[in-house]
């Protein structure tokens, strides 16, 4: 029993830890890219306490809630926007045996829940009595409907390779000949995350030249950290995902496999911070064209290239 406990204590502070460090890149990285220093002050060498010194000015800023609000569902939006997140990480393995719950169905466990965490900024967007709020929602909700089927399709392309549902079953069946032929499936399943995530460059619903911060215009103090921090729990599992399905996670050569699958996982948290450096913002009409006419196609187009891999190597 204290074994098991340990165990998930382990799990749990990795992963409280990862998303901010992901946080304090993401700052470093894009002051980099941007030649702007940036703050440098914060606990000394190169401003690496800044992340705390943000939450605990967080912490200390007045929590307001619009007297139009619905109160009980502005309160619990960011709850609902982070949480599931964190559930997810129950069933992503970090290395042979290390994984908390190894369900059967674990990769539509996963998705089905990530696809939970969209809700909060719903929830937020029409609690919050505020029209930049409610447009910001709503195309949040445009967002989940047109990139979700990108992101099953592409996941279910690499379950048909393996043949089982279960995350360590994928990594265990998982082979280095796999990343050509499985190329297009990881680029869509990678971009459609993205979306999902309304990272930049798809992060129309929130906007801020045009409607201000979408469904957090009206989010203070905690509450506002909630949102942010569930971004970057979302970067980790997406990831962490992308690494597990088509980069073999703790799969490598000499490294021990729990530091291969943080390596992945940090080369695609930096591919997340340079996109969002490098590209523009989509306008909406770019957004729903991509998922539709380039996304779907091409996850169809792998799964069709799976299967006739499978009858091939039957």
């Amino acid at each position: 029993m204290l074994d098991i406990l340990l165990h998930f204590a382990a799990i749990l502070l990795l992963f409280l830890l990862l998303p901010l460090i992901v946080g304090q890149t993401e700052h470093k990285v894009m002051a980099h890219m941007q030649s702007r220093l940036g703050p440098m002050y914060a606990g000394g060498f190169h401003g690496w306490a800044q992340l705390i010194a943000d939450g605990v000015k967080f912490a200390q800023k007045e929590d307001i809630i619009p007297a139009g609000a619905d109160r009980r569902v502005f309160m619990i939006a960011p709850g609902v926007a982070l949480v599931p997140y964190l559930v997810v990480l129950i069933v992503i393995p970090l290395d042979d045996g290390f994984v908390g719950v190894d369900l059967d169905v674990g990769l539509f466990f996963a998705l089905a829940v990530m696809g939970v965490g969209v809700l909060g900024s719903i929830m937020a967007g029409w609690a919050s009595a505020n029209k930049f709020s409610v447009l910001g929602g709503m195309r949040s909700a445009a967002q989940l409907m047109s990139y979700e089927l990108p992101l099953v399709l592409a996941a279910s392309s690499v379950a048909m390779a393996a043949g089982t549902l279960s995350i360590p079953g994928i990594v265990e069946a998982w082979q280095w000949w796999w990343l050509p032929w499985q190329a297009i499936g990881a680029v869509v399943f990678f971009v459609a995350g993205l979306a999902e995530l309304r990272r930049p460059p798809f992060d129309m619903p929130i906007a801020e030249s045009e409607i201000i911060m979408g469904p957090m215009t009206e989010y203070t103090g905690m509450r506002f950290a909630l949102f942010m921090l569930a971004e970057y729990v979302g970067i980790v599992v997406l990831s962490l995902l992308t690494t597990v399905l088509f980069l073999g996670g703790w799969q490598g050569p000499l490294l021990p496999g729990w530091l291969w699958t943080l390596v992945k996982v940090g080369a695609l948290s930096f591919v997340v911070i340079w996109l969002r450096v490098s590209y523009p913002r989509l306008r909406e009409d770019q957004l729903q064209r991509l998922a539709w006419v380039g996304l779907v196609p091409l996850a169809l187009v792998q799964l069709a290239l799976t299967g006739v891999v499978k009858v091939l190597s039957l």
